[in-house]
């Protein structure tokens, strides 16, 4: 509240103009978000290492799945077992993903910004902030560290045509 602080710990300025960008970086402040995000890609490296090693996830692993992700964990293992995220790189190496949801839907996800396309993202991650990452995003990591994505090249005009393919779509 006002009090000024610790020594050697500069304060961060926000440079950009109140917006998006800076109501993420606000929501994603307290100390309880700081500390889950470290945790969680600690996790998926043990399960990549795990992966490597024994083509398997242990079930200490699994469970720290669980507790991390909680519901969206055996869905979006699910997802992996049914090989359903693609990875879709350009040619000059922009990359999405694309996850076949359980419902049929394709949805694009984005590692590098935690987002997805899908209503429950919007939901449960953004409005309601019960959720770290949807299933379709966890589904992306968990193949990355399961080396299950599908790989599809396309061209920079396809890979535009897919990113703004679900503003065609209505939402």
């Amino acid at each position: 509240m006002g009090q000024p602080r610790a020594r050697g710990r500069p304060a961060q300025p926000l440079p950009a103009p109140p917006g998006r960008l800076t109501m993420l970086h606000e929501a994603s402040a307290n100390e309880m978000d700081s500390t889950l995000p470290a945790v969680a890609e600690e996790l998926l490296k043990e399960i990549k290492k795990a992966f490597q090693e024994t083509s398997h996830v242990p079930d200490d692993l699994l469970l720290g799945l669980k507790f991390v992700f909680g519901p969206s964990a055996v869905p979006a293992l699910d997802l992996v077992d049914q090989r359903s995220v693609t990875r879709v790189m350009s040619p000059s190496g922009r990359t999405a993903y694309q996850v076949l949801g359980s419902s049929g839907k394709l949805y694009t996800c984005y590692s590098s910004c935690h987002f997805c396309t899908c209503p429950a993202f919007g939901f449960t991650v953004l409005q309601k902030s019960e959720s770290l990452l949807c299933k379709h995003i966890l589904a992306v990591y968990l193949s990355q560290a399961m080396g299950a994505c599908q790989e599809l090249s396309v061209s920079e005009e396809q890979l535009t045509s897919i990113l703004l393919a679900e503003e065609e779509d209505g939402g």
